[in-house]
């Protein structure tokens, strides 16, 4: 990257850490049970929600579809998100939520239903601006309608972060809209929704949790709180994500899974991440690759890369979770921390590389990367598009 946009994007981000004191992020309320949200409701005198999932979720709804009308909130469902939301996707929900007169938003699901209920809120505070026009930072301002998000993934976080991310899908272009009203107004924690939970989706929904809480924590923007949140999340995945993988009813290790994910999702909305979610957002806009997936197989190779800018940071997230000891070098110690990380991976059943990417998309993908994280993402190392083209070669299926 040439100096001047260096120091463009250093100053971008050095000014934003200034503000991060004084920006209205918010946690969610935090329910631990779906059986506490029709009261919550009721306190909101809202009588009416849309609860958007997907189709394969729908068997998981059936509890919640009933209960609510059993105190007296009409439910109405959409049940079409597809995996990486897209415009018109949005817009349909959107019609749904409209056509009948809808109150609030339940999103039950992983990051996809909640990027698209959020963006439906979205939609409906701001409604003669697209959402093209919301792309970025700041550009909804307006409250949207109650939120709650009951994730049914100890992964995306997304519970309590500013952020949706939506695909074009005639450009085939993901990109994030981040605002503080994209937060929703309450989190619904509740573990027996992980219980049937595929091992795959377990374990890269987990990994994408612990690239949340690292990415935030090496960052230049940090602050003591989200260094605490990222510390307690890193130890929380390494503790409990096989356990939670071997067996999918322990409820402990998916309790402990969903706070590890909800902190770092605390952690990242203030910090931000890097260029693992960078390159990953474009693979999951031009190949429909889960974002989970394609954090987990980037994360260990863009921390080797990252270097020794990295290390002292990198061995105080293993110190935290008792991964090395405090006489290690900070090298020795990140180098493990890598190592480990890869390792875990093996175990989870986490590939190498990912199938279906093309070798003449690549510098696209890299621009799309590039245009996403610089100057925004306050990385330890700063990479332009043609620097970045080498990790799409590097998961490439060989």
């Amino acid at each position: 990257m040439n100096i001047f946009k260096k120091i463009y994007c250093r100053t971008f981000q050095t000014c934003f850490k200034l503000a991060i004191p004084i920006l209205p992020y918010r946690d969610p309320k935090i329910l631990n049970s779906i059986e506490e949200l029709p009261s919550e409701l009721k306190q909101r005198n809202i009588s009416k929600v849309m609860l958007v999932t997907d189709s394969q979720l729908r068997m998981l709804t059936e509890g919640l579809e009933k209960l609510l009308p059993e105190n007296g909130i009409k439910c109405v469902v959409y049940d079409k998100t597809r995996p990486n939301p897209t415009v018109s996707n949005v817009e349909e929900a959107l019609a749904t939520y409209q056509v009948n007169l809808c109150q609030g938003l339940i999103a039950f699901g992983g990051g996809s239903s909640m990027d698209c209920a959020k963006a439906v809120g979205a939609r409906l505070a701001c409604p003669k601006k697209p959402l093209k026009k919301m792309k970025g930072i700041l550009h909804i301002r307006k409250q949207i309608p109650f939120l709650a998000a009951i994730p049914t993934t100890a992964g995306t976080g997304s519970e309590v972060t500013v952020t949706a991310v939506i695909t074009d899908e005639k450009t085939s272009y993901k990109y994030p809209i981040s605002d503080f009203p994209l937060i929703p107004a309450v989190a619904v924690l509740d573990p027996k929704v992980t219980f049937t939970l595929p091992k795959t989706l377990t374990a890269t929904t987990g990994v994408d949790a612990l690239t949340h809480a690292i990415e935030a924590y090496i960052g230049r923007s940090t602050t003591e709180k989200t260094r605490d949140y990222s510390k307690k999340a890193v130890r929380l995945i390494f503790e409990n994500i096989e356990k939670a993988y071997k067996n999918g009813y322990d409820e402990t290790a998916r309790r402990n899974m969903l706070i590890a994910s909800h902190l770092a999702g605390g952690a990242f909305s203030r910090s931000y991440v890097g260029y693992v979610h960078a390159v990953a957002h474009s693979l999951g806009g031009a190949y429909n690759i889960p974002h989970g997936l394609a954090n987990s197989v980037l994360l260990p190779i863009v921390l080797k890369r990252y270097g020794k800018k990295s290390y002292k940071k990198l061995k105080e997230l293993a110190v935290a979770a008792g991964l090395a000891s405090e006489e290690d070098s900070a090298e020795l110690a990140a180098k493990s921390f890598i190592t480990q990380i890869e390792q875990l991976n093996a175990r989870l059943d986490i590939p190498l590389t990912l199938k279906g990417i093309k070798a003449d998309d690549i510098p696209e993908l890299a621009e799309r990367a590039d245009r996403e994280g610089n100057p925004l993402y306050p990385v330890p190392v700063l990479w332009n598009a043609k620097e970045l083209e080498q990790f799409y070669y590097d998961v490439s299926e060989k």
